[in-house]
């Protein structure tokens, strides 16, 4: 059974969930928490929740507002916890990354902008939680005054992230601000002054091997 963007009736909220367990692999997350704090009592992380772990994370955190960093997707678990969101009161902002490119200039800023109006606590999530959620994660650990070292924490195997492969790139982002800028100039000045997402994107080399067990066997996005 499709599903077509719509839990408007019993079919459609059935192939939504359908979709989302085991096309979009939620059926995996319903036993995997990785679950984090990125600034106490502020931000958190995690793996895309289904509606019910979303209504325990509201009780037990205190959500405020939800961060989609997979952008709007016509799937089963983008439905469902759009509409969980909606149910639960919760503030839903759609900010897309991507994991396995060089950061986009104008998306960090744009994050950058939601990031100083956000009504907290606030719970950002992608699909697997690993590696759009540790470059948001490590960009709030930037933007909270942290260092590059501290930003590169939050990607970790800890959270699923192979630094090996294609998604690597987001260790890069944060290690080319360390050797060239770290201490002579602040992260977001950087990042609109001199980050060259071009010449990143052609200096990274990925391992095959990690790419094949990120890429084809997790099938992350």
């Amino acid at each position: 059974m499709a599903f077509r963007g719509s839990l408007a009736d019993k079919g459609g909220r059935r192939a939504a969930w359908i979709d989302s367990f085991f096309v979009d692999h939620s059926v995996f997350r319903m036993v995997w928490d990785n679950l984090g704090e990125v600034v106490p009592d502020k931000l958190y992380r995690c793996n895309h929740p289904t509606p019910g772990r979303l209504k325990r994370l509201k009780e037990k955190l205190g959500l405020v507002t939800l961060i989609n960093l997979r952008g709007h997707r016509k799937c089963g678990s983008d439905a469902l916890s759009r509409e969980a969101a909606q149910h639960l009161g919760l503030i839903h902002i759609d900010m897309a990354f991507e994991s396995r490119g060089a950061p986009h200039r104008d998306r960090i800023e744009r994050f950058y902008d939601i990031y100083r109006n956000l009504k907290t606590p606030a719970l950002m999530h992608c699909k697997s939680g690993a590696d759009r959620a540790g470059l948001a994660s490590g960009l709030a650990v930037m933007f909270e005054g942290g260092s590059a070292e501290q930003a590169m924490e939050q990607l970790s195997v800890r959270y699923g992230h192979f630094n090996r492969s294609a998604t690597g790139i987001l260790d890069a982002f944060f290690r080319l601000y360390q050797q060239t800028a770290e201490g002579r100039m602040p992260f977001m000045e950087w990042v609109s002054t001199e980050y060259d997402e071009h010449a990143l994107r052609a200096s990274f080399k990925s391992h095959k091997l990690s790419g094949f067990l990120n890429d084809y066997v997790l099938r992350r996005e």
